[in-house]
């Protein structure tokens, strides 16, 4: 009885989904792959060959942003699509124009590796590679902590999921896979952002777009 009750309701879904599909012009395929594709898609499925992400800590790398961007009213003399990142409020602002920005939590650099200065974004990059600096490498070395000289972008990498590149400087507005350090000094200068807010930010901003960052 389990069995045949199984089969007829496989056959009335199956049904159904045909019926949904025919009355909306839509693909039965497309249909009866929704949940599929809805586990496919976004930066949490991105590399995981259409897997389910099990690993906590690679939910962690990719997880939403702890401190939620918000939109602001903002009246400073800013040209619509600047960037000024304040280091001091660790916070990033995306001007929109009309009184209006997009603000969002970051990491900066902890003591030592605060710098402020007006650059523009040269380059953007998805699932960027990290090439950590040799005097970064050595640094960590006399840590204990062996960098590699280079890592391919993934959910353990430490520039995330998306990268801008600030003029011929070795600073980034990148990613992370430590959202936990957002809204702190942590940093070795380069500006981290939770995934989810990068991803956002990435898609609004053009190659030669102006940041300021400031104190």
């Amino acid at each position: 009885m389990n069995k045949l009750a199984i089969a007829l309701l496989a056959g009335l879904l199956s049904t159904a989904g045909s019926a949904f599909a025919a009355n909306d012009g839509i693909d039965p395929v497309e249909v009866s792959s929704l949940s599929s594709a809805a586990q496919k898609t976004g930066w949490l499925q991105v590399l995981s060959a259409g897997k389910p992400v099990k690993s906590e800590k690679k939910i962690a790398a990719v997880s939403r942003a702890p401190i939620p961007r918000e939109l602001v009213a903002f009246h400073e003399d800013a040209a619509p699509g600047t960037i000024i990142v304040d280091n001091s409020e660790r916070r990033l602002y995306h001007v929109l124009g009309s009184g209006l920005a997009m603000k969002y939590a970051i990491s900066v650099g902890r003591e030592g590796f605060l710098w402020t200065g007006s650059e523009k974004v040269t380059a953007k990059t998805e699932w960027p590679t990290w090439t950590p600096p040799e005097e970064m490498r050595a640094r960590e070395a006399k840590k204990g902590k062996i960098l590699p000289v280079s890592m391919k972008g993934g959910l353990d990498n430490p520039l995330g999921s998306r990268a801008l590149y600030l003029g011929s400087t070795v600073y980034r507005i990148h990613g992370t896979n430590q959202p936990s350090s957002l809204g702190k000094a942590q940093s070795s200068g380069c500006i981290r952002m939770a995934n989810e807010d990068v991803e956002y930010l990435y898609a609004r901003v053009t190659v030669g777009a102006t940041v300021i960052v400031r104190n």
